[in-house]
């Protein structure tokens, strides 16, 4: 199994006590990266929930403390990676700070809980069971705790308010609180002062000095006076980073707009450094006075060389797709179009494209869990109203198309529209842009693409058309040089075209015009046939293996439908009732996966397999309604599915890739038991289909099938007439034609 594309921005890393190694907490494990080559060197594993803290040990050689959501404290010996102790203390641990006695060995740790409310609680770090002692303050919502360097202080912010405990080993803790009139987003403690520095929303940064006296209850008044105070202004937007250098004589400070800004407290002077282009999280020093490292919004942490703040190196990580903020996906969904996944996996090589927030698309190898490149969809012009609507990779990954749509704010209409074709250039390891159309469809907005081994490209548009592209090239012409015309048109009964797919060979067109499936030749834009016919509009089509295609059907107000028609009998084979999120098929092979989500599954289900899980994947093979197997998985609505070829393994992955841009890649045909399989499919038919209850008038209780689950399974439920009187005689021959030949070992000239 191969994880990958995890999300490194929840928590602050931690870098060993020699500056060589850079701990990150990864969902629920830590990843431990060589600082010289920010290479994976060493994983964690063991918490069974998102890690939230990463503590290394200032007196162990290469050791770390950790929390999780899990309820669990471990201490680990990360060089080897062994797990030396477990604590249990059977609450969510949202954050944590560990106190150690030299002298004794003896730990102490403040943790911030969920308990009903948010609390701090004193943890003693003993041989089980656990010593909790007092429960220091109890808030609406858990905190992130914040220890000083010196080891003296610890505080949490709440809203406009700084509690800060004064405490040493063995002592009851002593809070101060502090106020501030505006919301305090991020503080820090000053390494050998009573010092600290608190930034807040407007993007101010105050410095307070002497907290911990006991006469200073409160260094701030009710009243807005900032007599205790030193106030630094330059940040435009709120304050996310605040950290003192290791002398004390500096504080660097960052915000949501990307840029660091070191200050000389004496002088109160300050420098912009290099902008990062990404809202900044977290900002930590190393034993390495030279040597610093960034955690940024786009999932990038990035080495740094002090005091410049030069980029040394980074260690990418998939970064998260962007916000809808003009309300495309809402303005298409009214229409019943299906968008394109804004995520596209070459299924030879592994290799996939996201689309990202800052209007570029991330090129990504998933068997490698590194970032190969990254292509600029604007050439470096940055519009603020802009979706990448589509993406979509050639089966070798040799080609790539996008399209994107410009609009004014507030306005979906009136917009430049680009459909953009792109060729992988090897040496470079990027892809460079070949042809640009503007206004494919008009002034309607491309919402699919579909390539075919032909070099041939389908996009479909909310005015309801389709057109056909071709590559026009030459012998004589490299990749790079050539460029991409126009080649057909169509519609079908103006009815509105909602999904497309070619067939393995591309000799073959399949498209969706609402609840109609229409056959195509591609190579002339001539309609063949109707396929079949749906009650609801199909939103997703694949053909699988050489005798199948794969319809996913939905709409807001009717059941959704999991189609399988035979194309050899030009008739549906068998449906579910499930809300298909993707659709995955393997050429030249029966075999074909989907990714069904599941509304509210975790909340249904009784067995601990289905918590915190809201969709699954399901193997079938062909005419087969049963499912070979079963995996429950997290974060389903808004991924991705596809099978990958392992080469270097000689094997079938399977990659899921959730909401979030996380990944998994399995085999989905060995006997491995993976941590999220459901051995007996039955049991998660059942738990989908719980219902509850229902009450009669008379007050009795109407009992529920003992097999609920067959009326959401059930077969040929759909509609669908047989498609035998429409071109029969022309499809048949064709498909018997082709399928002969792929019998005498011609395999390449087949045609669905």
């Amino acid at each position: 199994m191969i994880r990958g594309g995890r999300n490194r921005r929840t928590s602050s890393p931690a870098f060993s006590k020699d500056a060589k190694k850079l701990l990150l907490c990864t969902a629920n494990s830590v990843s431990v990266y060589c600082v010289a080559t920010c290479s994976k060197v060493a994983s964690l594993e063991g918490h069974t929930a998102p890690v939230t803290t990463v503590i290394v040990d200032p007196y162990g050689p290469e050791d770390c403390w950790t929390a999780s959501l899990d309820g669990k404290i471990r201490f680990w010996d990360f060089s080897v990676p062994k797990l030396v102790h477990t604590f249990d203390i059977h609450l969510p641990i949202y954050s944590m700070v560990v106190f150690t006695s030299r002298r004794s060995r003896s730990f102490i740790a403040y943790v911030s809980v969920e308990d009903v409310s948010g609390q701090i609680r004193r943890v003693t770090l003993l041989d089980d069971p656990l010593l909790i002692s007092d429960i220091l303050k109890e808030m609406e919502d858990p905190k992130s705790i914040v220890m000083s360097p010196s080891g003296e202080f610890f505080g949490v912010c709440d809203s406009c308010k700084i509690h800060v405990w004064s405490t040493s080993l063995g002592k009851m803790a002593k809070e101060t609180t502090l106020h501030h009139t505006q919301l305090i987003t991020v503080f820090a403690f000053h390494p050998n002062k009573r010092m600290l520095a608190v930034g807040d929303v407007t993007g101010r940064v105050l410095i307070w000095e002497d907290i911990g006296d006991v006469k200073l209850t409160s260094v701030k008044s009710e009243d807005g006076a900032e007599s205790f105070c030193t106030a630094f202004n330059w940040h435009s937007d709120e304050v996310t980073v605040l950290n003192f250098s290791s002398d004390g004589a500096f504080l660097y400070s960052g915000g949501k707009e990307g840029v660091l800004v070191y200050w000389e407290l004496d002088t109160e002077k300050k420098q912009l450094l290099p902008k990062m282009e990404t809202p900044l999280l977290y900002f930590i020093f190393s034993s390495d006075p030279t040597l610093s490292s960034a955690i940024c919004a786009d999932n990038q942490i990035h080495l740094l060389k002090m005091p410049s703040m030069e980029i040394l190196r980074t260690i990418p990580g998939i970064k998260p797709p962007g916000l809808d903020r003009f309300g495309f996906i809402s303005y298409v969904k009214t229409m019943h179009i299906s968008l394109t996944r804004t995520v596209s996996i070459d299924p030879s090589s592994g290799i996939a494209a996201f689309s990202t927030a800052n209007h570029c698309v991330q090129i990504y190898n998933l068997l490698r869990d590194t970032e190969i490149s990254e292509v600029s969809i604007l050439k470096g012009i940055f519009i603020e109203f802009v979706a990448v609507t589509a993406v979509a990779l050639s089966g070798n990954g040799s080609l790539m198309a996008t399209a994107e749509a410009r609009f004014a704010e507030g306005n979906l209409s009136g917009g430049l529209v680009s459909l953009k074709f792109w060729v992988f250039v090897p040496n470079k390891k990027t892809f460079s842009l070949t042809t640009v159309i503007n206004q494919p469809h008009s002034e309607a907005a491309i919402t699919a693409i579909a390539l075919s081994s032909r070099s041939m490209a389908v996009t479909i548009s909310s005015a309801g058309d389709f057109k056909t592209w071709v590559c026009n090239s030459d012998k004589n012409m490299t990749a790079e040089d050539s460029n991409w015309i126009f080649h057909g048109a169509g519609s079908y009964k103006r009815k509105q075209i909602t999904a497309a797919t070619f067939s393995s060979d591309g000799s073959v067109l399949a498209l969706a015009a609402t609840t109609v499936i229409t056959i195509w030749n591609p190579l002339t834009t001539e309609f063949m046939f109707v396929f079949a016919k749906t009650n609801t509009p199909i939103l997703q089509l694949s053909f699988a293996g050489i005798g199948f295609l794969v319809a996913a059907s939905y709409c807001p107000h009717s059941r959704p439908h999991l189609s399988v028609f035979d194309v050899m009998k030009l008739d549906l084979s068998w449906s579910y009732r499930l809300d298909i999120e993707a659709i995955a098929t393997k050429e030249r092979s029966p075999y074909f996966a989907v990714l069904a989500w599941f509304p509210n599954l975790s909340v249904k289900a009784e067995e601990e397999i289905f918590r915190g899980k809201e969709g699954a994947i399901l193997l079938f093979e062909g005419s087969y309604r049963k499912p070979v197997a079963v995996w429950i998985v997290m974060e389903a609505r808004g991924g991705s599915l596809s099978f990958v070829e392992d080469s270097k393994n000689s094997r079938t992955l399977l990659a899921y890739v959730n909401r979030s841009n996380e990944y998994v890649l399995f085999d989905p045909f060995s006997d491995e038991t993976l941590e999220t399989s459901a051995k007996d499919y039955e049991v998660l038919l059942e738990a989908i289909s719980k219902k509850k209850k229902k009450r009669t008038r008379k007050g009795t209780l109407m009992a529920t099938s003992e097999r609920p689950w067959e009326t959401k399974f059930c077969g040929s439920m759909l509609n669908i007439p047989p498609s035998r009187d429409a071109c029969s005689a022309f499809f048949a021959s064709k498909m018997g034609k082709k399928i002969c030949q792929r019998v005498e070992m011609q395999p390449d000239s087949h045609s669905l």
